[in-house]
């Protein structure tokens, strides 16, 4: 499904823990991470299809979650010819997507990157809000850039516990979700990716824009 343009619509979700750290995917079998992302087909909303891939890509579902914030307008990128399909180049140019900023109202064992026989993570983790663009496959960054940005000033604010403060100490460390040692402000690239899938063959699929 494109627009006369040949843009996809499309969703992009940014999902927040308690602490505004963002989830962080790694494609199956490569190296380039991710937020969760996906088509919208015929007769879906933008919403719809943000809960479809969120079950498909993620395992949650809509009571794990609470939306905070969209994008008003799309977003778009263009896809280089090589990433192309032979059949579909001359038509499709790229994504248009709305962007969801999601808060997690459940756990981190929520989390199923098997839900579907076709997973599209192998592995993930907490990351900082501004996660390393670096990261990201050349032609997204832009968009994640904005997207990003549209979005921060709808950050929630986060409740630090004021008894350290009263005290005149601070903690120099806590137990995180999983019960792992971590620095207190420490950011989340700092922390060890929470799933991993097993290798599922030596070739590497070709990258879905």
């Amino acid at each position: 499904m494109l627009d006369r343009d040949g843009f996809r619509p499309n969703v992009g979700i940014i999902l927040l823990n308690h602490r505004n750290e963002v989830f962080w995917g790694k494609r199956i079998r490569t190296h380039s991470w991710q937020f969760p992302q996906g088509g919208i087909n015929y007769g879906e909303t933008p919403e719809q299809a943000m809960f479809r891939e969120l079950h498909e890509e993620v395992g949650l579902v809509p009571d794990h979650v609470q939306i905070i914030a969209r994008t008003r307008d799309w977003l778009r990128y263009e896809v280089p010819d090589h990433f192309i399909r032979r059949d579909a180049r001359g038509h499709y140019r790229g994504q248009k997507q709305i962007w969801f900023l999601l808060q997690l109202m459940g756990r981190d064992s929520d989390m199923n990157l098997r839900a579907t026989n076709h997973p599209e993570f192998d592995a993930w983790r907490w990351n900082d809000y501004w996660v390393p663009l670096e990261a990201v496959i050349e032609f997204k960054r832009g968009v994640y850039e904005n997207a990003l940005t549209e979005l921060a000033r709808y950050l929630p604010r986060i409740n630090h516990h004021n008894r350290y403060l009263r005290g005149g100490m601070r903690p120099h460390s806590h137990r995180g979700d999983h019960g792992q040692q971590t620095e207190a402000i420490a950011p989340a690239k700092a922390e060890p990716e929470q799933e991993q899938l097993p290798p599922a063959g030596s070739s590497e699929p070709p990258i879905r824009p």
